[in-house]
């Protein structure tokens, strides 16, 4: 079975201000591209949310079961979905300094989604001239600035 790679990235202008979030699907040769952007939001929940609407994406519109390596800049998301994200839920969402998990609401979003597409986690150097990366990096810019130029 083919892999499909999914390529994701978040921003922000300011943290908190207006971000950005994009994601590329490559199957086969075909890649499919989708950004989107909010007016007052953090870095985080922009990673956050690129990730949840790739794998929401290929959940509605892939053949499943498939193999899905999710490629992300962001060792936040990365960590939190393969490491800390089992303490989380058996201490009732709170960290260990036993505060509530910050960006709660996306991290449930994506916990489901990774329980169930099973995707394999690869973090790469954001960057640094991975083409894919740099393609989600100029999305998430375009969807600030249509963003802020909105009246």
């Amino acid at each position: 079975m083919q892999p499909i790679d999914v390529y994701t990235d978040g921003g922000c202008h300011g943290n908190p201000g207006p971000g950005g979030w994009a994601f590329i699907v490559v199957v086969d040769d075909n890649r499919e591209e989708h950004y989107g952007a909010d007016s007052q939001t953090t870095n985080n929940r922009m990673e956050l949310t690129a990730v949840i609407a790739a794998l929401d994406w290929c959940r509605e519109r892939l053949e499943l079961p498939c193999r899905i390596r999710v490629h992300t800049d962001s060792q936040y998301v990365r960590n939190g979905i393969t490491d800390w994200i089992e303490r989380w839920r058996r201490n009732s969402w709170r960290t260990a300094a036993k505060k509530p998990v910050k960006n709660q609401d996306l991290w449930q979003q994506l916990d489901h989604l990774n329980r169930w597409l099973r995707p394999q986690w690869e973090w790469v150097r954001g960057h640094v001239g991975d083409p894919y990366n740099e393609r989600c990096d100029a999305l998430v810019q375009q969807a600030i600035a249509e963003r802020e130029s909105e009246p």
